[in-house]
């Protein structure tokens, strides 16, 4: 492969600014733009040292800088690596950047550096994938599943049922070509169902973990939903910390949909503000209430908001209804003021009331409680890996879908050769998902996502 250089750290002015340079030619290009002051040339440097020198071009000194020499294989990519540090200004970081790529290097492609480690078995797909989970992580709980996903968690819970998966195909392969052998012991029906159930057990343990993922890597798709003037705005404020949708007394003011990305102790909310829920002769109108009901429907979660100083009105009573079996938390707003709102009817139809003053932020602490018992799963432990994106669930589906598929052939009396069929299509999808059997178009799919210089 080519040698590649490109910026390692943000496009953005900072203390220090990293140029990683990977290939083949990564010293002789290092040894063209950098020079020591010890005299010694980045080719003769042993792996994991520093040297401190200058970069200059035609005579003339860019920056005084530090370079590192990682050497094949003991690298991030597992090529020769060098990188610079250099004074973080924007402008002359990109000097360095372009003296690097006239000297011999082409510019690194969005997530190249992390691709060639996967290429030359520095990591898993699965821990690669990982690597922009860690940069992306907003909160405690994404990053410690992050980290153990990098770390190969999830490589190894799915190793452990690959392994159970080739040994039944040794076995059965062993006895298709060999059943004559004395020492090679018959594949009993019942012993394979036994294995297979087990594996499936594995399987849809592993899968369970999906949707908690998609909670901390995504957040909580949640929806503010009442009628006009409850405090809904009011409430979206404060929960961002700034004024990001319009209050006013006026009915109808929010007539679009409003997000924002919030944190609330541990998790992180993808909140959204909706219009006010109510009758009306306005088109307008009438198309946020719409959009409203719509949003409710695709939401992991729904805060109804309701005006403790208030009798819940027609309109409040039709919200209830329509969240009846929903995952959705009741919010008496307005606890300033004199509660007349029936709090006990409210009770009898959602799970969590919690009395709230979005004006002031008094209660919002009982809110955090209650959503980090609804959405903190404590049986899920970090150190075994969950699955963390959309390509991983299909490619675990696929698996158990074959697992079952070979129980039902089992079950049906078929051939072992059929069955030996789908199992070996189980283990097929586990070895895409790891990465270890893959296709190119799968691989650019999943690194497309990455920033260059990662």
């Amino acid at each position: 492969m080519s040698t590649v250089a490109a910026i390692s750290t943000p496009n953005a002015v900072g203390g220090i600014a990293v140029i990683r340079i990977s290939g083949e030619d990564a010293f002789a290009v290092s040894d063209r733009v950098f020079k020591a002051y010890s005299g010694k040339k980045v080719s003769e440097m042993e792996g994991y040292t520093c040297a401190y020198g200058e970069v200059s071009e035609k005579g003339e000194k860019l920056d005084d800088v530090v370079l590192t020499v990682f050497r094949a294989p003991k690298s991030y990519t597992g090529e020769d690596v060098a990188e610079i540090s250099c004074h973080g200004g924007l402008f002359i970081t990109r000097q360095i950047l372009r003296l690097v790529l006239a000297s011999g290097a082409e510019l690194a492609e969005p997530g190249e550096f992390t691709k060639r480690a996967f290429l030359n078995g520095k990591m898993s797909l699965t821990q690669a994938e990982a690597v922009m989970d860690v940069i992306s992580s907003t909160g405690k709980n994404e990053l410690k599943f992050a980290v153990a996903l990098k770390d190969g968690a999830m490589f190894r819970r799915i190793t452990s049922v690959r392994e159970k998966l080739v040994k039944i195909l040794g076995d059965l392969a062993a006895w298709a070509d060999y059943p004559e052998e004395e020492d090679i012991p018959f594949v009993e029906p019942d012993k394979l169902e036994a294995d297979l159930v087990d594996i499936k057990a594995d399987l849809m343990k592993l899968s369970a973990t999906y949707d908690y993922g998609k909670i901390i890597r995504e957040g909580i798709n949640t929806v503010i939903v009442g009628r006009p003037n409850v405090g809904k705005s009011t409430l979206m404020n404060c929960l961002s910390g700034y004024e990001r949708s319009i209050v006013t007394n006026i009915a109808g003011t929010t007539r679009d949909v409003v997000e924002e990305y919030v944190k609330i102790g541990e998790l992180t909310i993808r909140l959204s503000d909706t219009a006010g829920i109510r009758n009306t002769d306005d088109q307008i109108e009438q198309r946020g209430v719409e959009i409203a009901y719509g949003k409710i429907k695709e939401a992991d979660l729904i805060l109804a908001v309701f005006d403790s100083s208030e009798h819940l009105s027609d309109d409040d009573r039709k919200i209830i209804d329509s969240l009846k079996d929903r995952n959705a938390i009741a919010l008496l707003n307005k606890s300033d003021k004199e509660r007349v709102a029936d709090i006990e009817y409210l009770r009898e139809h959602f799970k969590y009331v919690i009395e709230i003053s979005a004006k002031t932020s008094g209660g919002i602490e009982g809110l955090e409680e209650v959503l980090e018992k609804m959405f903190i799963n404590e049986e899920i432990d970090s150190n075994d890996g969950i699955i963390a994106n959309e390509r991983q669930k299909m490619c675990l589906e696929m698996s158990l879908d074959s697992v079952n598929e070979a129980l039902a052939a089992l079950g049906a009396g078929e051939s072992l050769d059929a069955v030996t069929v789908v199992i070996d299509e189980a283990l097929a999808a586990l070895l895409k998902l790891t990465g270890e059997k893959v296709t190119d178009s799968v691989v650019d799919e999943v690194f497309s996502r990455f920033c260059v210089g990662k």
